[in-house]
């Protein structure tokens, strides 16, 4: 169990640890924030079954894009593409 904890909260063995510092932190505040929303809304819809369904839908679309999120910083292009671009000159 804590192996699995430690792939998805752990941003050092997670694969946003490809990012630098200040973009990991951002990725993992947005991701625990739009966690804490599926599973408040999730937690005070359980007594109304279409809401449940959607409580439902909405763990569904916090993995997907949590999947999403973790698939494009794993991605090599990305991390080219920043490393090469020059932000001195802006």
């Amino acid at each position: 169990m804590y192996s699995w904890y430690s792939v998805v909260m752990n941003s050092n063995k997670n694969p946003l640890n490809k990012l630098p510092p200040a973009q990991r932190f951002q990725i993992m505040v947005f991701l625990s924030l739009m966690w804490t929303t599926i599973f408040t809304t999730s937690a005070s819809l359980w007594l109304w079954y279409g809401e449940l369904l959607t409580g439902h839908l909405l763990v569904a679309l916090g993995v997907a894009l949590t999947g999403s999120t973790f698939q494009l910083a794993d991605n090599k292009q990305v991390h080219e593409e920043i490393r090469s671009t020059d932000f001195s000159s802006t």
